[in-house]
């Protein structure tokens, strides 16, 4: 099997800071990829490449045997991206807003209608779709803003954070909704913060530290026994020191009082 995006050098800097270093990947069809990291790693700078976002980039990104500079329009077809933080346009309703997006990917009215219809009763905003979004929640907004990012039937899915502001009951429905993409054949590049998600939903997961990537496979090939959970392996490849002794001098730290 052919990968659907293969990285080849990967590299990014702004000025004298260098965010990506030589970042090399192989991601196959129809897997969900866990994609972690400590703050400033680069994360969001390799989900900003790979979605057409961040352009002046050094080394290789192809997308479907295409290489990703020659072909961004045609890529982003392909692609759906839900971000974490997105400035939906909250004066429109979520009917107008869909609308709008849906029209950005040539996709018909009919479809577009349909599509929004049924995803927002899922998400259970069927009472919400003609209510201006200026109202809305974060947990509805960013019920919003994934159905935006699904809404084309886009083949990759590109997620950073996409369980922010979500209620359990949202969060349960999204795992089981990554799992159908997954049956469907779709490929699911997964940026999170939420060890335990991504530890149960992901096929694969890489992790990314100071621009590099430091750790590369399935939980049980990242694992060192059969108890380390995959928020251990973060900390063990990732923290600067004991984790538990920083607690303690944080809490120590409020009851400090100067002399």
């Amino acid at each position: 099997m052919e990968p659907i995006i293969t990285v080849r050098g990967l590299k990014k800097s702004y000025g004298d800071k260098v965010v990506l270093k030589d970042i090399n990947l192989d991601i196959y069809p129809g897997k969900i990829i866990g994609y972690i990291g400590p703050n400033g790693a680069g994360k969001s700078t390799t989900v900003k490449i790979l979605t057409g976002i961040i352009q002046d980039y050094e080394g290789q990104v192809m997308v479907s045997g295409k290489n990703l500079r020659d072909n961004i329009l045609d890529v982003k077809s392909k692609v759906g991206y839900i971000p974490e933080l997105a400035e939906l346009y909250d004066l429109l309703t979520p009917r107008e807003y869909l609308s709008f997006i849906g029209k950005l990917y040539h996709l018909h009215d009919d479809i577009i209608e349909e599509r929004s219809r049924k995803m927002l009763e899922s998400f259970g905003l069927s009472d919400n779709i003609d209510q201006r979004m200026d109202s809305f929640s974060k947990g509805m907004k960013q019920k919003v803003l994934i159905t935006s990012g699904l809404l084309h039937n886009p083949t990759i899915v590109i997620m950073d954070e996409p369980l922010s502001g979500l209620d359990a009951n949202a969060v349960i429905l999204v795992k089981e909704l990554l799992q159908a993409l997954k049956q469907e054949g779709k490929t699911i590049f997964y940026c999170s913060h939420m060890m335990d998600v991504v530890e149960k939903v992901s096929d694969r997961i890489v992790l990314i530290n100071n621009g590099s990537i430091i750790a590369d496979g399935t939980i049980d090939e990242l694992r060192q026994n059969n108890a380390d959970t995959l928020e251990q392996i973060f900390s063990r490849l990732t923290s600067s020191g004991n984790q538990v002794q920083r607690a303690d001098d944080l809490a120590a730290a409020m009851n400090d009082r100067v002399s």
